[in-house]
């Protein structure tokens, strides 16, 4: 068992329990998944960059991406319906928490000025998103081998029903909000 979801079974649970009062562990809010998004707008005119963001996001999430591909055809940015144009990654399980202890403890305290991250992300349905500008701050990804920095969204998709309950999840599995 992961450190992270050691933790959510020791710690989380009965906090979580006491603090909302849930009579059933059903009604427990959870992780459910990780997607990490990674849009190559350069691909278009350039493919060669595509192969090295699915490179990036392969070493950061240990799973390879599925490659995400136009909707429509915009003529005004040479963009064809179904040019491949960015890369998605879906955590679940292990490697979910894996990659959530990593980001959270290693990745977003190497971020220039950082006092936290915004709480105002949630969507309204329990689900956190956040943005980084680049792929640098985590360990793996070597600078000297970076042809250009990108950056990548990040959503944590839970099983909470409000936004205040994704927000104490959030909180007490160690996500660094601001004060």
């Amino acid at each position: 068992m992961d450190r992270l979801q050691e933790k959510y079974q020791q710690e989380v649970v009965p906090a979580l329990t006491k603090k909302f009062g849930y009579k059933n562990v059903m009604q427990l809010p959870k992780i459910e998944k990780i997607i990490i998004n990674m849009g190559v707008g350069e691909a278009v005119g350039n493919p060669k960059a595509l192969d090295a963001a699915v490179k990036d996001l392969t070493i950061i999430s240990g799973q390879k991406p599925l490659l995400t591909r136009a909707k429509k055809s915009l003529a005004a940015w040479k963009l064809r319906q179904g040019m491949p144009i960015g890369c998605k990654v879906t955590l679940r399980g292990v490697r979910m928490y894996q990659f959530l202890d990593k980001f959270m403890n290693v990745a977003l305290p190497r971020v220039r000025d950082f006092r936290g991250v915004t709480d105002k992300s949630f969507d309204g349905r329990g689900n956190y998103a956040v943005g980084l500008k680049e792929q640098l701050i985590f360990p793996e990804i070597e600078y000297d081998k970076i042809d250009k920095i990108r950056g990548m969204n990040i959503v944590i998709v839970t099983t909470a029903k409000t936004d205040e309950e994704a927000r104490e999840l959030l909180k007490l599995m160690g996500m660094p909000f601001k004060a």
